[in-house]
C-alpha cells in the first residue's frame, strides 16, 4: 500500500444542522414549522444558543440577547438547553462517524472532521460515506446532518455551509483553486468583522483579490496571521485531523440580570465565581496544569474585555488586579464576568518557565487583549 501522503486527502466536515433546535423539535413534532429558539431565559438576560430555520427567517442567530429574539419574532417558541439529550444525541452521532474511520476530531457536540482517506466503506469514496452517514443519522437519531468533502479541513469546513440544511458539497482537489479563488474574504480562518473590514478597506473582498499581495505585504498590514492568509487564500491547509482533544482553556461566567454599577459591585461577585471555578478545575487537575489566568468583562453596551497575566495558580488576589484593570478600561456598569484559566498537559513546557528564560517578557506582565 502505498503511504498516505500520496494521495489526496478525503477529509469530511460533518455539522448537525441547528443541533440543539432540531433535538428540541424531534421530541415535540408540534413544534414542526414553528420559530424554535433554544438558550437563556430573556428575564435573566439569557441569549440564544441556537435557532431552527424558521426563526432565522426572523433575522434571530446565534448569541443574540433571547429578548431581541423576542422582539423580531413574538411567536417565537423559546426552550431552556437540555444538555443531556444533546449529549446523548452526539454520542450516537459520533458512534455512527466511528463505522467508517478513527480519525475523528470533534469540534463540538455537533461538529466533527473525519479523515476518510484509507477508509474501505463504500469504495473508499468520502462522497458516498457521507451520503450514508447522514442516512443513517437521519433514520436513527432522527436529525440531520449537512458535510463538506474536500482534501483538507479549511475547504471541507467552508463546503459544508455551501449545501444547507441537509445537503453536502464536494469540493475535489482538481476544483480547489477555483473555489477558493472565488471565496469572500470573510470565509477564511480568523477573519472576523474587524479584519474583514480592513481587507475591504485595501479592496479586497475576495480570495482572488488577496492573491494579488504578496506575502511580504500581508504579513507587513497584518503580522503573522498574513502567512495564514497568504495559505488559505490559495486553499492550502496542512492541518491532519487530530483525535487528541487538548483542553486549552477553562472559564466560567455569569450574566447579571442587573447591570453591576462599580468595581466594588464587580469585586463582590468574585468569590463566587472563583469557587465555581476551583470546582471545575479539580475534574482536570490530574492532566493539566495552569500557564495564565484571565478575566473577561462585558459592559452594559456589550462591549468586552479580557485582560489575562502569566501565572501557575488561581489566587483571588490576581482576579481581583485583573478585575480591577479590566473594569478601568470600561468605567461603566457591567452586565457580564467571567473567570478562566488557560492550560497546558502536564509534562510539556510551560509558559511559566518561558516568562522566566525570556527578561524581555516580565516588562509586560499584562497582555490585554480586547475585543
Amino acid at each position: 500500500m502505498a503511504p498516505m501522503s500520496a494521495f489526496p486527502r478525503k477529509i469530511i466536515h460533518c455539522d448537525c444542522d441547528c443541533f440543539y433546535a432540531s433535538i428540541e423539535t424531534r421530541d415535540n413534532p408540534a413544534l414542526l414549522g414553528k420559530p424554535v429558539a433554544v438558550g437563556g431565559r430573556p428575564e435573566q438576560r439569557g441569549v440564544v444558543a441556537t435557532c431552527n430555520y424558521e426563526a432565522r427567517r426572523f433575522g434571530i442567530h446565534s448569541a443574540m440577547p433571547m429578548s431581541t429574539a423576542l422582539r423580531k419574532c413574538p411567536q417565537l417558541t423559546v426552550i431552556f438547553p437540555h444538555m443531556d439529550k444533546y449529549r446523548e444525541a452526539s454520542a450516537a452521532v459520533h458512534e455512527i462517524f466511528r463505522d467508517y474511520t478513527d480519525l475523528i476530531e470533534p469540534l463540538s457536540l455537533d461538529e466533527a472532521y473525519l479523515d476518510v482517506s484509507q477508509a474501505t466503506a463504500c469504495q473508499g469514496s468520502a462522497t458516498l460515506i457521507a451520503q450514508e452517514i447522514r442516512r443513517r443519522v437521519r433514520e436513527t437519531v432522527g436529525i440531520t446532518i449537512s458535510a463538506g468533502i474536500a482534501p483538507n479541513k479549511f475547504i471541507a469546513k467552508v463546503a459544508s455551509d455551501w449545501n444547507k440544511p441537509d445537503g453536502q458539497f464536494v469540493v475535489k482537489p482538481e476544483e480547489v483553486d477555483a473555489f477558493v479563488r472565488a471565496l469572500p474574504v470573510k470565509k477564511l480562518f480568523g477573519v472576523g468583522k474587524v479584519t474583514a473590514g480592513r481587507l475591504h478597506a485595501l479592496g479586497i473582498q475576495t480570495c482572488a483579490d488577496l492573491r494579488e499581495l504578496s506575502e511580504v505585504d500581508l504579513v507587513a498590514q497584518f503580522g503573522s496571521f498574513g502567512t495564514g492568509l497568504y495559505r488559505l487564500c490559495r486553499g492550502i491547509d496542512e492541518r491532519e485531523v487530530s483525535t487528541d482533544r487538548t483542553r486549552k482553556s477553562l472559564s466560567v461566567e455569569n450574566t447579571y440580570v442587573t447591570d453591576l454599577p462599580s468595581l466594588e459591585a464587580c469585586l463582590e461577585h468574585l468569590p463566587e465565581l472563583h469557587e465555581q471555578l476551583l470546582q471545575r478545575l479539580q475534574r482536570v487537575e490530574d492532566e493539566y496544569r495552569i500557564s495564565k489566568k484571565y478575566m473577561k468583562l462585558k459592559f452594559e453596551d456589550f462591549v468586552s474585555t479580557t485582560v489575562e497575566s502569566i501565572s501557575c495558580e488561581t489566587d483571588m488576589e490576581g482576579y481581583i488586579a485583573l478585575c480591577t484593570e479590566g473594569y478601568s478600561r470600561g468605567n461603566r456598569p457591567v452586565r457580564l464576568l467571567g473567570l478562566g484559566v488557560k492550560l497546558e498537559p502536564i509534562g510539556s513546557a510551560s509558559a511559566t518557565e518561558a516568562f522566566i528564560k525570556n527578561p524581555r517578557s516580565r516588562q509586560l506582565p499584562l497582555r490585554l487583549e480586547q475585543g
